[in-house]
């Protein structure tokens, strides 16, 4: 029995159909005898055989489960699914699969005969309805408070004791920990507590939702007399401000000098006649910032008389801020893994 090339109504479906649409001209993706297999074929005739593995959902727990089946040898295999979160197409990279989803998601990467395909398809779920989802979005100060925490103490603890640390409602962070399990983001013991937290990932995934501009209430002022005096007026100043972003960051994980000093504070037009600053438009170098939550001065610390936020707020703050913030957001987490000690209780 010969292989076949795929047709656009082939009984593989939608996600085979967007591999074999992009292939480079001349490539040719082929079904083989027998189930859950395909072959691809390059123009010299070399061919490499592909395991299907078809799913009609998959979540990130999901992926880590298939790691575990098939002893972390996913290459050479090829997941499709009606639809691929950015958390699981992560995961599935980082076991070597290949994957592909109807909604255009594609990665192709094949050593023998040699190439690699990716494109970019929906980020989130054009069909949510597929199935049950009691939570799905980190949007809000209750989530915005378990993630913190979450980050920010080491486990293990209970979804209680979790609740308590956040100061929300035990119901909130269970829905939380709900989804972020899901997300492959946490790992539970057997007495169903959570014992590991993958932090760094966490945060990545908290920015899907939060965006430092959008999610707070940031003004933007002027410091006639330049930033470099700025940390003198906030070692005087007796309103209540904790600073965040680059100025925060400069102080444990230096990449420029910062050009703009944000501060969460709790009234910004007070805090900037204390501070003797201008209104601004444009050209502004300092943002004062009403937080979503009061989470954002939680767990801040003091060097050299001015308080600034906790670690886990100050990246991803810069990871979701214009310009280079998130480069220096990268840089921070980079000196938080290799400082764990230092930041995390």
């Amino acid at each position: 029995m010969r292989n076949t090339a795929l047709s656009g109504t082939d009984e593989f479906g939608a996600p085979l159909q967007l591999v074999a649409q992009s292939l480079p001209p001349s490539w040719r993706l082929l079904k083989t005898p027998g189930a859950g297999a395909v072959s691809l074929r390059a123009p010299d005739g070399t061919t490499a055989r592909l395991a299907v593995l078809g799913r009609r959902k998959l979540e990130p727990k999901d992926v880590m489960a298939l790691r575990v089946a098939s002893k972390d040898a996913l290459r050479g295999t090829l997941v499709t699914a009606p639809f691929l979160s950015p958390r699981t197409r992560q995961l599935l990279t980082e076991a070597g699969a290949n994957y592909a989803d109807a909604s255009g998601n594609v990665r192709l990467a094949v050593d023998r005969p040699g190439i690699f395909v990716e494109r970019e398809g929906a980020q989130k779920d054009p069909e949510p309805g597929r199935g049950p989802r009691p939570l799905a979005s980190l949007k809000g100060p209750a989530a915005a408070r378990v993630v913190r925490a979450l980050c920010d103490f080491r486990p293990p603890y209970g979804v209680r004791r979790l609740a308590e640390i956040a100061e929300t409602a035990p119901a909130s962070a269970s829905r939380v920990v709900g989804l972020l399990e899901r997300e492959a983001l946490i790992e539970r013991g057997p007495q169903d507590e959570i014992r590991e937290v993958d932090w760094a990932g966490l945060l990545q995934r908290w920015i899907q939702d939060y965006q430092f501009l959008s999610s707070n209430n940031v003004t933007t002022f002027l410091d006639p007399r330049g930033l470099p005096s700025f940390p003198t007026k906030l070692r005087n100043v007796k309103t209540r401000a904790v600073v965040t972003g680059s100025l925060a960051a400069v102080r444990r994980a230096p990449v420029a000098s910062p050009r703009l000093a944000a501060v969460y504070v709790d009234d910004p037009e007070a805090a900037a006649k204390a501070l003797a600053l201008r209104p601004a438009e444009s050209g502004g170098n300092v943002a004062l910032v009403r937080p979503l939550d009061p989470v954002a001065f939680a767990r801040s610390w003091v060097d050299e008389g001015i308080r600034y936020a906790a670690l886990s707020q100050v990246a991803a703050d810069l990871l979701t801020s214009p310009g280079r913030g998130p480069s220096e957001g990268e840089e921070l987490i980079a000196w938080m893994k290799k400082n764990t000690d230092a930041w995390r209780a």
